[in-house]
């Protein structure tokens, strides 16, 4: 029943945001669309509701790591990659600046590839919004850090089929993003 009601939902939003042209948009759609957003429902269902546990990546960093450990890790994951470090976000800097109180740790690197970033926006206009690709790095009450991160599933398999080459830049971004959060969980290099 329960998958019944997914692939009824997932149908119902499809249509919806298609105008009714639901087999049109079906035919055009990459074929592991469906399951990405399959993916994103179980999410959604699992967290209570949660739009950003839905869509987002998430990993906890291994204990004993701080945030230089994770920023060395990201950007050794980085290099060699094409993708380039385009800023930093340190939130919980500004905040104590403004509030003159010591706040949990929270930073958002930023990163990207301009060719690929063209080719995107060339694609879709849309994904202009989505750049750069980020990874924002937030401690927890008890002090842990987490990692957290746009699904790049849903980019590279969640809408129209894209053109083979690129796909696999597209491929290229979404692999690298998951090989810097992994390297900043376990403090690899």
């Amino acid at each position: 029943m329960r998958n019944f009601l997914k692939v009824s939902v997932l149908g119902a939003a499809i249509m919806t945001l298609s105008g009714c042209g639901f087999m049109s948009v079906k035919d055009n759609l990459d074929p592991k669309a469906m399951d990405v957003y399959s993916n994103m429902y179980d999410k959604f269902v699992e967290s209570g509701g949660d739009l950003g546990a839905a869509t987002v990546w998430h990993m906890e960093v291994d204990e004993g790591l701080g945030p230089d450990d994770i920023k060395t890790s990201i950007e050794s994951a980085a290099v060699g990659s094409g993708l380039m470090n385009v800023g930093e976000m340190p939130l919980s800097q500004q905040l104590e600046l403004e509030t003159g109180e010591e706040q949990k740790y929270m930073n958002i690197y930023q990163y990207c590839s301009p060719q690929i970033a063209r080719k995107a926006v060339d694609f879709s206009p849309y994904f202009s919004a989505y750049l750069p690709c980020r990874i924002a790095v937030v401690e927890d009450d008890d002090g842990r850090f987490h990692l957290y991160s746009l699904n790049m599933d849903m980019f590279v398999h969640g809408g129209k089929e894209m053109p083979e080459e690129f796909k696999q830049d597209a491929m290229h971004v979404r692999d690298t993003m998951w090989k810097m959060m992994e390297a900043a969980a376990s403090g690899g290099f």
